[in-house]
């Protein structure tokens, strides 16, 4: 049995700064946001005709983010395996960084995209991404869909 397709679209951060160069790129996902990045990411392309290049926090990362001790979840093997599954993802990579800003600098989206949770205004990202002409915008969420909210979920009904 041979590996599906769409595992190619997960690289190395040097890889992806190497063929994503330009292209549109999100930071961290989870289920809520993948709710609102499918059909955001089909209009973006759509519009731009470019490339999605997503940006995940590794374990280590997504840990420093003082959700919890039991966070993230799912480990960064597996939520890259389920970005990659979206038809509308160019490639999927990691930053192990507090914030995705040197992955940012390096690969040069021509939009970057965050979670509407963001105050696109005060990101250093946003600064960075403007300073050579691309933009910056935040997508809303899907009310309800958050793994904090699934945590208090799962824990109130143990």
């Amino acid at each position: 049995m041979s590996k599906p397709d769409f595992l190619d679209k997960i690289v190395s951060r040097d890889e992806a700064v190497a063929r994503g160069r330009g292209a549109a790129q999100a930071g961290g996902i989870h289920q809520r946001r993948v709710r609102c990045a499918a059909p955001w990411s089909c209009h973006l392309l759509g519009a731009l005709g470019g490339s999605l290049v997503l940006a995940l926090n590794t374990d280590a990362s997504a840990r420093r983010l003082g959700k919890g001790p039991d966070r993230p979840l799912n480990n960064e093997e597996d939520r890259a395996v389920m970005m990659a599954a979206l038809e509308s993802v160019s490639l999927v990579t990691w930053f192990d960084e507090d914030t995705p800003l040197e992955l940012i600098a390096e690969l040069k989206p021509d939009t970057l995209v965050k979670g509407g949770d963001y105050d696109m205004d005060k990101l250093a990202e946003t600064a960075v991404v403007k300073a050579y002409g691309g933009k910056a915008v935040a997508i809303p969420f899907v009310d309800g869909y958050s793994t904090t909210a699934l945590v208090k979920k799962i824990r109130s009904a143990s």
